[in-house]
């Protein structure tokens, strides 16, 4: 029913398509979704986990998950993160995995929806340090197509891999940047 639903609101009312689903055999993983450029892209993110049966996650500080707005943000997909535990971030979140065996969490590198020249890396050693997947998404907003690529393990070597890693959002990622923006 709830497929059904997200379905006909996705794909039916507001034309979107999807091109390629996510990965069967993966259960961990960082899916990095580009460009980031909509407060649309939460929800119809939200609407095609139903539709391609992917279970996966957002992480927020500890702080935004109060009373009640943490129910709400768990109900989605939240997951706290307390760094005053941690060193950083990066550790924080990679420990997370360790406690699950499926867990995938979803994050947009731009780390805004106005235009940046640099990615932000936390995504990169996130699957590092947890010795997973990134699997890249891509909302080709001029298309109306939603895409996944296939699952890259990061070597260490940042600056090596994230040309090998983005490749496949190249054409989406070009036009945003240089085209739209």
């Amino acid at each position: 029913m709830l497929k059904a639903i997200c379905s006909f609101i996705l794909l039916r009312l507001w034309g979107w398509k999807i091109e390629t689903v996510f990965p069967k055999d993966v259960k961990k993983s960082v899916i990095v979704v580009i460009p980031h450029t909509s407060n649309w892209d939460f929800p119809i993110g939200i609407l095609l986990r139903p539709i391609i049966h992917l279970q996966t996650n957002f992480v927020g500080k500890k702080g935004l998950f109060f009373f009640p707005l943490g129910i709400i943000m768990r109900a989605l997909g939240g997951v706290a993160v307390d760094r005053s535990k941690h060193n950083n971030f990066v550790d924080a979140v990679a420990d997370i995995y360790s406690k699950h065996d499926v867990f995938n969490i979803t994050v947009t590198p731009e780390g805004t929806r106005a235009k940046v020249k640099t990615l932000k890396s936390g995504f990169y050693y996130i699957a590092l340090k947890a010795q997973i997947p990134i699997v890249c998404c891509k909302f080709d907003w001029g298309k109306m197509v939603i895409g996944f690529d296939k699952p890259f393990y990061p070597t260490g070597d940042y600056e090596g891999d994230l040309p090998k890693l983005l490749s496949y959002l190249a054409l989406i990622f070009y036009y945003f940047y240089t085209v739209v923006m």
